[in-house]
């Protein structure tokens, strides 16, 4: 808590909740829902399209939301749903049912939760009646099997396993901690009976169970770690476990056990992280075991001191690629721990809870305690580095990525700047390429099936990705955009024309692309990759193809008549200059004033027809005559076109041969007028009125 020390009934509060404001001594506060400030646990996944992500805040609830939205503005917080109250931990998805969800609170409180009905049905396992009661941690691990997904797991002080999604359940171990008196453990010098205030900090319980895993390679062979440092391992569904925390060397007692991870390649490889920071210790515990356990090696590798691990993953493909999430941020390796790198970006510095990758998206999910939740869309970067670096350049693979007009449904530039939104991954395929030192020369070609380049990245279009290291390139998925105009014209949309269009092209047609990365000259790789259409959308193959056909011959146009129109204001600018001249030549021939006027008027509707002239509709309130001009009319009936993914309507239709007749008609008006404005510039230069150094207007624009 801030307070204002000139006025105390101005203070700013934080917490778990994000930041308040208050000017009337905490009566009301301002909350600032603009900030990502979000403390979540941990996070799963379903695999929609786009998939959904849920997580547990601390004292916020547990939360699902969208992985994407159609809306271009971004990920409102009002597309967020809740599906657990308290303070949300662990929130689980059916992946053979998306409407079946679990949720997990406090002290090992958790549903499962029908997603249509919003209904939630207790399933905690409870001791029969003279059994002692069971200890929950406040994070209680649950895990849905990977072998089947009617199988659940919960763990206490022991672990319990349900084959009827939480309906019965079975205890398949017995305690599994030290199960010692915390009152006699001491924390800064003093006993736990000792304490009167904030006694165990409201932690119910200790020696319990905080980390639980399956392995996705063998049914019933288990790792648990408990919060008073034991580590067990079971290889027959729980019928025995054994402890082997004392095989782990270098680990201090009684350290929490805060993530363990059965490899998803080697049946008997596990990772195990430890946080010693309740200990006052802060060294960095990263082990890796090869034999289920029975032998543990460190990896913290080069890992810098004082990196307190929280969670790890093992890559879903390459199986040397591992990532650690500790207290300061996310860590790689590319050798399984000898050596490990800072991921940064614009990943800030935050604790790093849980690493979830999503396996059909090839993505990375990450719960961070204090920025919310970050989303790594392409994880091929890190999964082919090895081998990346060993090359002079290298071509990552580029992953599918699906066409979508994004959708302006949810305008919220009406809402102020108190909000927050989430980032929508780019629409395109981002083509990652390594460099091992700076290219002078780069270019990116993309072709389409029949070896037609269809867009190609050099020069500007690759500025400040010519570095070494990894650079991307992000392709939309259209064909080439045109270049913009020279002169822009007012109300013009960025060149693109009044009324719509812009300069990007169409899409390309759904179908297989390759791309080909040439370094310097010479060809490093060439990668293919698939381009579906929107999900969303059924369309016949010809429809699809009209649709094309028709946004590509009016976007032909617009580069025809936006050439031609950088000759006509070329010709309006020498035009005006050569009107000021003779207005300011006191000795100019009258008659030579009179053929500059002449041309003027003569110039004046061939100039209209390219926007000279007009205004600025947003001042004249005269948009009907900008509708009617031919930028906007082309401009206006490719964007169209290009806005849903349907057939041209038959006005759309019978309107591009009119609109490419008007156009021709001007073009040949306006080469008649730079021819004329050519002898009438050599005549100014004769006479000495206007400069004999400029050259004439070169004709420019034809209809083809």
């Amino acid at each position: 808590m801030w307070i204002n020390p000139n006025n105390s009934d101005h203070l700013i509060l934080g917490g778990d909740g994000g930041v308040g404001i208050s000017y009337d001594k905490s009566k009301n506060y301002v909350w600032l829902r603009n900030t990502n400030l979000g403390q979540f646990y941990h996070i799963s996944f379903d695999f929609k399209t786009p998939y959904t992500v849920c997580g547990g805040l601390q004292d916020n609830y547990t939360w699902c939301g969208p992985s994407a939205v159609r809306s271009a503005s971004g990920i409102g917080n009002d597309e967020w749903w809740i599906i657990g109250g308290g303070d949300g931990f662990v929130a689980l998805v059916d992946p053979s049912d998306s409407r079946i969800m679990y949720s997990e609170s406090q002290d090992g409180r958790m549903n499962r939760v029908d997603r249509v009905t919003n209904e939630r049905k207790p399933i905690r396992p409870e001791p029969v009646e003279g059994e002692r009661p069971y200890r929950w941690n406040w994070d209680t691990p649950m895990l849905i099997s990977p072998h089947n997904p009617a199988t659940i797991f919960v763990a206490a002080n022991r672990v319990f396993k349900s084959t009827d999604r939480g309906h019965s359940w079975k205890a398949i171990s017995g305690d599994l901690t030290t199960n010692t008196d915390r009152d006699t453990l001491e924390l800064m010098g003093v006993k736990g009976r000792e304490i009167t205030i904030a006694r165990n900090d409201g932690v119910a319980s200790y020696g319990n169970l905080v980390s639980f895993a399956e392995s996705p390679k063998k049914a019933g062979l288990y790792y648990a770690g408990s919060d008073d440092g034991v580590v067990s391992v079971s290889r027959d569904d729980g019928a025995n476990w054994a402890n082997v925390t004392s095989k782990i060397p270098g680990l201090p007692a009684n350290t929490y056990v805060s993530e363990l991870t059965p490899s998803r390649f080697d049946e008997g490889v596990v990772y195990a992280t430890f946080d010693g920071h309740r200990l006052n210790e802060f060294g960095t515990y990263v082990y890796a075991s090869r034999d289920y356990g029975q032998s543990w090696q460190s990896i913290a590798g080069d890992l810098p001191k004082g990196q307190v691990a929280r969670t790890i993953t093992e890559d879903l493909k390459n199986p040397d690629v591992l990532y650690l999430g500790t207290e300061a941020g996310l860590f790689v390796t590319f050798d399984r721990g000898k050596q490990w790198m800072r991921v940064k970006a614009n990943l800030p510095t935050v604790p790093i809870y849980e690493i979830t990758l999503h396996p059909r998206d090839n993505a990375m999910i990450l719960a961070t305690h204090g920025r919310g939740i970050w989303i790594l869309d392409d994880l091929a970067p890190f999964q082919q580095f090895t081998l990346a670096r060993s090359k002079d350049a290298f071509l990552f693979d580029a992953r599918a990525a699906a066409q979508m007009n994004p959708a302006g449904d949810r305008t919220r530039d009406f809402e102020g700047d108190m909000q927050f939104l989430g980032k929508n991954p780019e629409i395109g395929v981002a083509f990652n390429y390594y460099l091992k030192a700076s290219a002078k020369n780069l270019s990116l070609a993309v072709k389409d099936s029949s070896g037609a380049t269809v867009r190609e990245f050099s020069g500007d279009a690759v500025k400040g990705k010519t570095d070494a290291g990894v650079n991307t390139v992000l392709w939309d998925l259209r064909v080439e955009p045109l270049p913009a105009p020279r002169v822009q014209q007012q109300g013009s949309g960025g060149g693109g024309g009044f009324g719509g269009g812009g300069l990007n092209g169409p899409f390309v047609m759904p179908g297989q692309y390759q791309v080909t990365l040439k370094v310097d000259g010479k060809e490093v790789a060439t990668n293919n990759f698939a381009v579906p259409g929107d999900p969303e959308i059924t369309i016949a193959e010809a429809d699809r193809r009209a649709m094309f056909d028709s946004s590509m011959e009016l976007h032909r146009m617009q580069k025809t008549f936006n050439e031609a129109s950088d000759s006509v204001n070329a010709l309006n600018q020498r035009l005006t200059a050569m009107q000021q001249a003779v207005k300011d030549n006191k000795d100019a021939p009258a008659p030579l004033k009179t053929k500059v006027e002449e041309f003027a008027k003569k110039f004046q509707p061939v100039g209209r027809l390219f926007g000279i002239g007009m205004g600025d509709p947003l001042v004249t309130g005269d948009f009907e005559s900008f509708a009617r001009a031919l930028r906007a009319r082309i401009g206006g009936l490719k964007g169209g076109i290009m806005a849903s993914t349907s057939r041209p309507t038959e006005t759309q239709s019978r309107q591009i041969p009119e609109v490419r007749a008007a156009m021709e008609r001007a073009i040949q008006d306006a080469n008649k007028l730079i021819t004329e404005f050519s002898a009438l510039q050599r005549e100014m230069a004769e006479s000495g009125v206007f400069p004999a150094s400029i050259k004439p207007i070169q004709t420019r624009g034809d209809s083809q």
